[in-house]
């Protein structure tokens, strides 16, 4: 009854204070409603969170109500101060758990961004669909294809198109007719410019062609985690994107970066294997799985990369990780840098892929890096000596450098990482990660990662990660081997010889073992003999690393200058048809059976040759050359009855050239240069060193005299002859 009067009497300050607990109630709900989020963080401390929320909801009504009966300004102002300065607290505690989250929940994601696009030459007059007219339009032969196929008639089909349509079984055909003039249209992923980037011949396709007409479409994923949390060993791809943007979402991606991982979170072990982006194996995608550059998987997604590098490793994909390179400078920077001990001196283009002023350099040694330095580190692979100076182009590098150069980078983000103290660089973080980063993990899945983290930080809070974390290098054998990209099987490839890293089984099947047995799938080998000496330096051993006695893969030969015989043996023994086409040469140089042209190009995997096309020699027949009379005038002229120049030439050739000429009235005088004359030269015996007449006409000397001098053979008896 007093309260009711107090509230009568009071009805301002009751209408106050019932806002305020509303607010507080809504704020109560909202922070209750974003740790409920945080499934498997510190479920005690969560709980007790929602006791002492309570608690205080119901205190803070309770005070309400004793100050409204006591109707004291002095207490109300107290309470006011109170109950706002508490409700913004939990309402910044809700929002910064909520921001998290979201940031969290924005990285991991069960669709893929599709686009497709129609495309032109740069030189063609349209701007857009509606320019297209009747013309023919290609596209690719494969309905499996989102980007490439199913968009493709979904726009055919929106757009009412009625031209004709005409299909290729791969990208590079598409390419080429457009770039040919075979065909005016294509359709093409959006993003072909970085897909198509690093090969030869469509480095430039970009400033090439141009977009007419772009079509996105949302598709479910296939590689979706469907765990609820990180407690057994997982196995994570992590994919480098190389784009153009900074924001990962939609981005196809060249596959540059290829790191596959395997983490015990009991043992707090990994193993890290960077795949060479040239790697030769099965791309899942392709037509009959076609073995190619594993970069080109990238083409078709990263679900065609994972199932790709599945197929020949063995080993079951858990997760995957895409990270956009260029949003690692933001990273970094956000960061403040990371401490790296780079390998070499280097210099590199920049993020936009600039060099000249923009040109980043990095010296080696140890050192704090900024973004743009970690990311030309994360980049290199060549020295670059036509854009720096020898002081910064001194090393060697490759794929297998630029894969443990990227190690190095995770490892030093990691150190930075467990230092964070300040809730700036948090945010940054989340805003780079969340626009930068993408997983098929689920939400809960990261946020089971707390547990883990929590207690590696504990323990490296005086000393790295990998002081911590166990983190086995794996390594992949092989060699080089130029291959010329096509298959008789599934007619498709890019008809251009390119460089391949050949893996040798050996080392997968090395690397294979060693990450089976971190993921608790297979039994250690323990090694009971071993003998070392203190005089030798230490050298760590890498599995995977090392020679392997293996044949090399079987490349196509080029026959040209062979005989059939070679050809038949070759095809026999791979089950390739041979097919012959005899000719009749008109030229002595070839020989009978000789083969003097190969229609099948050279360099193709022999596993992909199904016929070898050659041209084989089977007769030679040679005009005879007129004879031409020299001792007639009107012949004065020709170039056969000029006379030769025999002046440092063996007199052997001057005999030979004489006596074609013995019928004819010309008087020849041959003298001889002997030991002890002024002229003689011990170093030209036998060689003429004058002649009377040079490139006159033999017509000429008919009745005259043509005279030569020549070095005489030493122990030869001196003779000065004249002859008719």
């Amino acid at each position: 009854m007093k309260l009711l009067k107090s509230i009568i009497k009071n009805k301002i300050w009751f209408s106050i204070l019932l806002g305020l607990l509303i607010v507080l109630t809504v704020s109560n709900i909202y922070l209750i409603k974003n740790i409920l989020l945080l499934t498997g963080i510190e479920n005690i401390i969560r709980l007790f969170s929602y006791f002492i929320l309570f608690i205080f909801e119901v205190l803070f009504i309770l005070f309400a109500i004793k100050i409204l009966i006591k109707n004291k300004l002095k207490s109300y102002i107290i309470y006011l101060f109170i109950i706002i300065i508490y409700t913004l607290l939990i309402s910044f505690v809700g929002y910064n758990i909520n921001k998290v989250y979201s940031a969290i929940n924005n990285i991991s994601t069960s669709n893929t961004l599709y686009s497709t696009s129609i495309v032109t030459l740069k030189d063609n007059d349209a701007s857009n669909i509606n320019d297209i007219g009747l013309k023919t339009i290609g596209i690719l032969n494969d309905e499996s294809s989102i980007d490439g196929y199913e968009i493709a008639m979904e726009i055919i089909e929106e757009e009412n198109l009625s031209n004709t349509i005409k299909y290729y079984d791969g990208y590079t055909d598409l390419l080429d007719a457009l770039l040919n003039g075979e065909i005016e249209y294509i359709f093409l992923p959006t993003n072909y410019g970085v897909m198509f980037s690093n090969i030869d011949s469509y480095e430039n396709i970009e400033e090439e062609t141009k977009i007419i007409y772009t079509k996105e479409k949302e598709v479910a994923k296939e590689n979706v985690s469907n765990n609820s949390s990180i407690t057994e060993p997982f196995t994570i791809l992590v994919m480098g994107v190389d784009s153009e943007k900074e924001d990962i979402k939609g981005a196809s991606f060249n596959g540059d970066a290829l790191m596959l991982i395997t983490f015990n979170p009991n043992t707090l072990t990994a193993t890290m294997l960077s795949i060479p982006r040239d790697t030769y194996v099965p791309i899942a995608c392709f037509k009959n799985q076609r073995k190619n550059k594993i970069t080109h998987a990238a083409w078709y997604g990263e679900d065609c990369m994972i199932d790709t590098i599945e197929n020949f490793t063995g080993i079951e994909i858990d997760y995957y990780l895409k990270i956009n390179f260029k949003g690692v400078v933001n990273l970094v920077d956000a960061l403040g840098g990371v401490t790296v001990d780079v390998p070499y001196s280097f210099c590199e283009q920049d993020s936009n892929r600039s060099w000249d002023d923009n040109t980043v350099y990095v010296e080696e040694g140890i050192q704090t890096l900024n973004g743009e330095q970690v990311l030309a580190l994360a980049r290199n692979r060549h020295p670059n000596p036509s854009h720096c100076s020898s002081e910064w182009t001194d090393y060697n590098s490759n794929d297998f450098v630029r894969g443990q150069n990227q190690q190095l980078i995770i490892k030093a983000i990691l150190n930075k990482v467990k230092s964070i103290s300040s809730l700036d660089t948090v945010y940054k973080l989340l805003e780079t990660i969340s626009n930068s980063m993408e997983t098929n993990m689920t939400t809960n899945e990261i946020l089971s990662f707390y547990n883990i983290g929590k207690d590696i930080l504990a323990k490296s809070s005086h000393s790295d990660i990998e002081d911590i974390i166990t983190i086995q290098r794996l390594y992949l054998s092989g060699y080089d081997q130029y291959i010329y990209d096509y298959s008789m099987i599934s007619k498709q490839g890019t008809k251009q010889t390119l460089y391949n890293f050949i893996p040798y089984q050996g080392s997968i099947d090395d690397v294979v073992e060693a990450m089976n047995i971190n993921l608790g799938l297979a039994d250690e080998t323990v090694v009971k003999n071993f003998s070392f000496d203190v005089e030798d330096e230490y050298e760590e051993f890498v599995i995977g690393k090392g020679y392997y006695n293996e044949s090399a893969i079987a490349i196509l030969p080029n026959f040209i200058g062979d005989s059939e015989s070679v050809a038949r043996t070759y095809a026999n023994k791979y089950n390739i048809t041979l097919n012959v086409e005899y000719i009749t040469a008109t030229s002595d140089k070839y020989e009978v059976g000789e083969i003097v042209d190969q229609t099948t190009p050279s360099g193709m995997d022999t596993s992909y040759v199904t016929e070898l096309s050659i041209v084989v020699v089977n007769q030679i027949e040679t005009e005879e050359e007129e004879e031409i009379n020299c001792s007639l005038e009107e012949n004065a002229d020709n170039s056969a009855c000029i006379i030769p120049n025999f002046v440092g030439s063996d007199y052997s050739t001057f005999t030979t050239w004489k006596n074609k000429y013995s019928s004819l009235s010309i008087r020849f005088v041959e003298t001889e240069i002997e030991e002890g004359d002024e002229d003689y030269d011990e170093d030209q015996q036998g060689i003429i060193v004058y002649q009377s007449i040079n490139d006159d006409s033999i017509y000429t000397l008919i009745g005259n005299v043509f005279e030569i001098k020549y070095i005489a053979v030493a122990d030869t008896p001196s003779t000065d002859t004249a002859e008719e």
